[in-house]
């Protein structure tokens, strides 16, 4: 599976329908850091080609972003992962330290 861009609350139930584990990264189209973090999402991705992985640019879903900071209770940034579990967002980093490195520890645990 690629990654895999969603622009709405209900895609966002959807894939809560159909997995129970799976990373959101929110992505910032005008940042250098989120750019960053993106190409790290991005070579997670490549290596664990059939984990569930999803994106929003921000400043395309808005209301899904901040959506999903109101029902989570998790702060907005950009860029940042998330690792749902179940009904939850179990971990969730930001800016710098969203690294494959990072990624591969936290999907694993």
């Amino acid at each position: 599976m690629s990654i895999v861009k969603i622009t709405s609350q209900e895609e966002l139930d959807q894939i809560k329908t159909e997995h129970d584990k799976f990373i959101l990264f929110k992505n910032s189209t005008t940042c250098p850091i989120s750019e960053a973090a993106f190409e790290e999402f991005k070579a997670f991705a490549k290596a664990n080609e059939t984990l569930p992985l999803y994106y929003l640019n921000v400043q395309e879903a808005r209301p899904l972003s901040n959506a999903v900071a109101e029902q989570y209770g998790v702060k907005h940034e950009s860029p940042q992962a998330l690792l749902f579990k179940g009904n939850e967002i179990v971990w969730n980093q930001s800016h710098w330290k969203v690294t494959v490195s990072v990624l591969e520890q936290q999907w694993n645990a």
